[in-house]
C-alpha cells in the first residue's frame, strides 16, 4: 500500500449539518481542496457513524478525492450517529428522500459545480443505486461497491427464496446493537442523552419485519432497482468480489443499463474496497480507478475510462481448499459486453440410477462465513465433509485436454420426487484435485415453494416429479487438466439456510438432470491497475491485550444428543481508541445450533456488547443486547433484548417476544 502525503491541491475539513426539508439536520463531515473554485461533491451516506465506527475507512478515501478536486462528503442516516431524527427500516422512502435532499443541497452550495456523485459499499453502494434511481438532477455518476439490486433474493435475508439463517439473524442482532448506540456529546453537545432515548423508544428489532415477508412482496420490490432499471439516469461503476455474496448484481447491471453509462468490476475480493489489501487479493489502485470514473463524468475529462471494456473481472486458477488466502492465483480477463460472445453454455448430463438425498441437519457447517470480511476463518475449508452428505456427480477434465474456464453463473436442471410438501435443493459446484481435496467454486439454492417464482408460495406435489431449475452464483474460475468438476446436491445447508419442517429430503432422478457452465473461451486480455494507494491513516490506537482471542468459527458436537453448535466471533473490531479521546469497545458473539436428525431444532443466538468511553469527561455508556431464533413447525419464534447504561446505570431495558408464521419459510 502507498500511502499518498502530497496531492495537487491542499484540504480542509468541517463537519456541518446538513438541514433536511422537516427541518432536521443530518450530521457530515466535509474535505475540500482549496480553491476559489467550485468543484463536484462526491457523498457517501450511510448509518454507521462517521465519527468513530468508520471514520478509519474514511480517512482512507475522503482525504484523498477532496485532494484531487473534490469536496468529498461523509453523513449519518438519520438516526443514527450524531444525526438527529428517529432511525427506520433500512433503505425506508424516508432515507432514501433524505439522500435525494442531500444531493440537491450539495449541489447548491457555493464551493459546488452542481454536479453530484455517489459511492459506497454495501449499504452505501444500496443506497447509492436507490438514489440513482429516484434521479435528481445533480446526480451524474456513482460508484457502486458489494451492493444489490434486488433486495429480496440477493441480500442478507432470503437466497433462492429460503430463509437466510446465517445472517437473517446476524445482521439483525448487529443491527439492533447498532441502531441503540448513542450520539456523541463531544459533537452534539448536552443534548446526546435526549436524543438517545428518543431513538430508544421506537427501536424495533429488524427481524420481526424481515421474517414477515417470506415472498418478493411490494416490501423487497421497494429499492430493488432490478424492478426497473431504465430509472437509473447516473453513470454506474458497479463493483464486486467473487467472495462477496452480491457479486451478481455486477453482472446484472452491465447486462441492463446502456452500455454508454456503466461499467462492472469483479475480483478476487471479499466484502472490502479493492484497495484495502485484506485477503483475498490481489488488491488494485481503486481509487485511482474511481478518480478517471470522477474525472470524465462530473468534469467532462476527456478520458478513455469508457473505453474500457464493459466488464472486467478475475478468474482464478484452480487452488487447494483454505479459509484464507492473502492472493488468489489467477488472471484478469476483459468482456465487451454481457452475456459476453466469449462464453458459450457447455451441459453436462448426469448419470446413474434415482437416488435418495437427505442430508443431516448439519450439512453447511463447513459453509464458510456469508460475509467474508478477510479474516482467517471466512471461506470454506476443504469441502469432503460436506460432499459426503450429498449426492455427488464428478466429470472429468481430461489429463491431454484444455482447462475449462467458466465465467458467470452455472445453471442446475434437477429432476426431483419429493415426499413432503415443503423442502429446499443446495447445489455446490466444487473443484476437485487428482489427491481428493474438494475447493467449493460456488454455490445456489432453491426453495421448493418457489419454483414457480421468488413471489408467490406454491407447495410441491407429494409424489410427483418435478424439474426444479436453480442458477448458481456467479463466478469466475479455471478447473485444470487431470481435476474434476463436482456438482454437490444436499437437502440441508445449516446454518446459511433454515430449514424446512419438514426436511424429508428428496429422489434425485439423474437422467433427468444436468449442469450447465458457461465456458470461457481463450483470450488475451490486457487489463491493468495501478498499484493501491490511501491518503494518511486516521491514527487509531488497538490496545495491547494479554488474552488469547477466541476462535473465528469453532464447531463443537455432542455426540450423544446428535447436536452440533457453531460459534462464530465476527471480528467487528474490538476495542481502539480515536485522536479524539473516545475509547470504543465492541464484542460480539454467534451461535448456531441444531439436532442432526431434527430440523425443529435449529436456534440461533447473538449477544452484543458495545461500551463508548471519554475518561476526559467522564461519560461512559454502554449497549447490550441479545438476540434468538427459534422454530416449530408452524411459526419463528423471536426473542430480543437491550439493556443501555450510563455510568453503570441502566437507562433503558426492553425485550420483545414474538411468534411469526412460517409460510414460505
Amino acid at each position: 500500500m502507498r500511502i499518498r502525503t502530497e496531492f495537487p491541491y491542499e484540504t480542509t475539513r468541517e463537519d456541518v449539518r446538513i438541514p433536511l426539508p422537516d427541518g432536521t439536520r443530518l450530521y457530515a463531515r466535509i474535505w475540500r481542496p482549496v480553491t476559489d473554485d467550485p468543484v463536484p461533491a462526491l457523498l457517501e451516506y450511510l448509518p454507521y457513524r462517521l465519527t468513530d465506527w468508520t471514520a478509519p475507512r474514511d480517512w482512507q478515501r475522503h482525504p484523498w478525492y477532496a485532494g484531487h478536486g473534490y469536496a468529498s462528503v461523509r453523513v449519518d442516516v438519520r438516526g443514527h450517529g450524531n444525526s438527529e431524527g428517529l432511525p427506520g427500516d433500512e433503505y425506508d422512502p424516508v432515507e432514501l428522500a433524505d439522500g435525494v435532499a442531500v444531493v440537491n443541497w450539495l449541489a447548491e452550495q457555493p464551493w459546488c459545480t452542481g454536479k453530484v456523485g455517489m459511492f459506497g459499499i454495501s449499504w452505501g453502494g444500496f443506497n447509492s443505486l436507490q438514489i440513482a434511481a429516484l434521479a435528481p438532477r445533480p446526480l451524474k455518476a456513482i460508484v457502486t461497491v458489494c451492493s444489490t439490486d434486488d433486495r429480496y433474493d440477493n441480500d442478507v435475508h432470503y437466497m433462492g427464496g429460503s430463509v437466510l439463517a446465517v445472517d437473517m439473524h446476524a445482521w439483525a442482532a448487529a443491527m439492533l446493537a447498532f441502531v441503540c448506540r448513542p450520539p456523541d456529546p463531544r459533537y452534539v453537545g448536552e443534548e446526546w442523552r435526549e436524543m438517545w432515548l428518543r431513538r430508544l423508544e421506537v427501536v424495533d428489532p429488524l427481524i420481526h419485519t424481515w421474517l414477515a415477508h417470506q415472498t418478493r412482496d411490494d416490501y423487497w420490490r421497494h429499492g430493488s432497482v432490478c424492478e426497473d432499471y431504465g430509472a437509473i439516469e447516473a453513470a454506474v461503476l458497479a463493483v464486486g468480489g467473487w467472495h462477496d455474496p452480491y457479486r451478481d448484481t455486477v453482472l446484472r447491471l452491465v447486462e441492463h443499463l446502456p452500455q454508454d453509462r456503466v461499467r462492472g468490476i469483479i475480483g478476487p475480493w471479499s466484502h472490502q474496497y479493492p484497495d484495502r489489501e485484506l485477503p483475498p487479493g490481489p488488491a488494485i489502485g481503486f481509487l485511482q480507478e474511481t478518480l478517471r470514473w470522477w474525472d470524465h463524468h462530473l468534469k467532462g475529462a476527456d478520458n478513455d475510462v469508457m473505453a474500457e471494456p464493459l466488464l472486467r473481472s478475475w478468474i482464478s486458477e484452480s487452488h487447494p481448499p483454505a479459509t484464507v488466502y492473502e492472493e488468489l492465483p489467477g488472471r484478469w480477463v476483459a468482456d465487451p459486453a454481457w452475456p459476453s460472445p466469449n462464453i458459450t453454455p457447455v451441459t453436462y448430463a448426469f448419470q446413474g440410477e434415482p437416488v435418495v438425498v437427505d442430508s443431516p441437519q448439519q450439512t453447511g457447517l463447513d459453509a464458510g462465513r456469508f460475509f467474508p470480511f478477510g479474516n482467517d476463518a471466512d471461506l470454506p475449508p476443504d469441502q469432503r465433509d460436506e460432499d459426503a452428505h450429498s449426492a455427488c456427480f464428478d466429470f472429468a477434465v481430461p489429463e491431454d485436454g484444455a482447462p475449462i474456464e467458466i465465467l458467470g453463473r452455472p445453471r442446475v436442471s434437477l429432476s426431483l420426487t419429493t415426499p413432503a410438501p415443503t423442502g429446499q435443493v443446495i447445489a455446490r459446484l466444487c473443484d476437485i484435485a487428482p489427491d481428493g481435496s474438494s475447493t467449493l467454486v460456488t454455490r445456489g439454492v432453491l426453495n421448493f415453494s418457489a419454483r414457480y417464482g421468488r413471489d408467490r408460495a406454491v407447495e410441491a406435489q407429494i409424489g410427483e416429479t418435478e424439474s426444479f431449475v436453480l442458477e448458481l452464483n456467479g463466478i469466475g474460475h479455471t478447473f485444470p487438466p487431470g481435476h474434476r468438476v463436482r456438482l454437490a446436491v444436499s437437502s440441508a445447508y445449516w446454518p446459511w439456510i433454515w430449514p424446512q419442517p419438514d426436511a424429508a429430503g428428496f429422489t434425485l432422478a439423474p437422467a433427468a438432470s444436468s449442469l450447465t457452465l458457461p465456458v470461457r473461451r481463450p483470450t488475451t486480455d490486457a487489463v491493468e491497475w495501478q498499484d493501491p494507494e490511501q491518503s494518511g491513516p486516521l491514527g487509531v490506537v488497538i490496545p495491547a491485550t494479554l488474552e488469547d482471542p477466541r476462535p473465528e468459527r469453532l464447531v463443537v458436537r455432542d455426540v450423544a444428543r446428535g447436536e452440533w453448535t457453531l460459534e462464530v466471533d465476527p471480528r467487528y473490531g474490538g476495542t481502539r481508541v480515536y485522536p479524539d479521546g473516545l475509547e470504543f469497545t465492541e464484542d460480539a458473539v454467534e451461535t448456531y445450533t441444531i439436532t442432526e436428525d431434527d430440523p425443529l431444532s435449529a436456534r440461533t443466538h447473538s449477544t452484543w456488547s458495545i461500551r463508548l468511553h471519554r475518561p476526559e469527561s467522564a461519560w461512559d455508556v454502554t449497549v447490550d443486547s441479545r438476540s434468538e431464533i427459534s422454530c416449530d413447525a408452524d411459526a419463528f419464534i423471536t426473542s430480543n433484548e437491550v439493556v443501555c447504561k450510563e455510568g453503570g446505570e441502566v437507562l433503558f431495558h426492553r425485550t420483545w417476544e414474538k411468534r411469526i408464521p412460517r409460510t414460505a419459510g
